[in-house]
């Protein structure tokens, strides 16, 4: 198995660990032409929405897999979105590190998701010394929902994507 397969294997692992697993409703995402929507398994309570898609390079690769989740929160509840974002990050680096990688994620910062404001932290994943990927990790509430976005691909990938992926964070419209 390839070091990229095995990096696609681990990443679809650390979307399907690190993200929440209530889903709720009124999540719009226009993804632009080459992606690759696939269909996610609806939650247990079948209450919200989770979408994901893979943007391959031309040899059927993955060059970015990105996947949003939105939540419903009780009424009334207050986030910590900070501890959220710890937990979802704590959460990638033991999956990885279960499978020989390494990581390290820069600090906690201040960012914007479909128009709201969020936390955002991006980790740098390593293998024998070798960057092979990068995950970024992004959260944020608005009346009544929560929301995680996470992306991934292999350092090439990622750097030749990241401009589309900001142009998708930019598009998205959050429970509007």
């Amino acid at each position: 198995m390839t070091v990229l397969h095995r990096s696609t294997t681990l990443i679809g692992l650390a979307f399907a660990i690190a993200l929440p697993g209530a889903w709720a409703q009124q999540l719009v995402i226009t993804w632009p032409g080459g992606w690759d929507i696939q269909a996610v398994p609806p939650a247990p309570d079948d209450s919200g929405l989770r979408q994901r898609a893979v943007k391959n390079d031309t040899h059927g690769d993955p060059l970015m897999v990105m996947e949003l989740t939105q939540s419903t929160l009780a009424p009334e509840h207050q986030v910590n979105m900070e501890a959220v974002l710890l937990q979802m990050r704590k959460i990638l680096q033991q999956n990885f590190a279960k499978g020989g990688y390494q990581s390290v994620c820069n600090k906690i910062h201040d960012s914007t998701l479909g128009g709201l404001k969020a936390l955002e932290t991006t980790c740098k994943i390593t293998q024998n010394g070798n960057h092979v990927i990068t995950q970024t990790l992004v959260a944020a509430t608005q009346q009544g929902s929560a929301y995680a976005l996470s992306y991934a691909g292999p350092v090439e990938g990622y750097k030749s994507t990241e401009p589309e992926v900001q142009g998708i964070r930019a598009s998205l419209r959050l429970g509007q």
